[in-house]
């Protein structure tokens, strides 16, 4: 099983279909807070949903196109986390990420996306990490930009969000820009 510990309060572990209770009660109440910038809020009413998003998520672990997480908090689940998919041909991971809205303002996230960032890097010898954020999501926005991560350009109408497009702005780090800089990250 994959654990991360990322710091005295905080680590990553692999999703489990036992996780599936607490995930989806922090869901539920998140509900109206998370539903402003994720899409799949409306789709997930019940823990069967929930259920069946980590039996994807395992698949694509097991399958080493993906590595979903959840964020364990002073041992609390928090959050999910991780690379949303991985392209093994040009060394890229894609970090997705969201934290229940009682949470928010600890600094768990940018930790979070730090550690993720170098475990993609040093422990995957990936050469790039890329984070999508819509381009009003200031809060998401926010942690690549803390973590230097380049604004590489923006999508328009990247994503359907309930009744409008949103567009999304890439952020993305190679490794050589990691490693330069990296124990200022980790140390956060």
């Amino acid at each position: 099983m994959f654990i991360h510990k990322i710091d005295e309060d905080l680590s990553l572990k692999l999703i489990e279909l036992r996780d599936g209770e607490r995930i989806y009660e922090l869901t539920n109440n998140s509900r109206g807070y998370l539903r402003e910038w994720l899409p799949w809020l409306d789709a997930t009413i019940q823990l069967e949903d929930t259920i069946e998003f980590i039996k994807i998520c395992l698949k694509g672990f097991a399958e080493n196109k993906s590595l979903n997480t959840v964020i364990l908090f002073k041992g609390k689940i928090v959050g999910v986390a991780g690379y949303n998919s991985i392209n093994w041909s040009n060394k890229t991971a894609y970090i997705g990420y969201w934290l229940g809205e009682e949470f928010q303002g600890n600094g768990i996230m940018t930790r979070v996306a730090s550690a993720l960032t170098d475990y993609a890097i040093s422990e995957l010898n990936l050469n790039k990490v890329e984070i999508r954020a819509a381009v009003g999501n200031k809060k998401s926005r926010s942690i690549p930009e803390r973590l230097k991560f380049v604004n590489e350009g923006c999508i328009r109408r990247a994503e359907w969000l309930y009744d409008h497009y949103v567009d999304h702005i890439i952020y993305g780090i190679l490794a050589e820009e990691w490693n330069k800089n990296s124990q200022a990250f980790i140390q956060l």
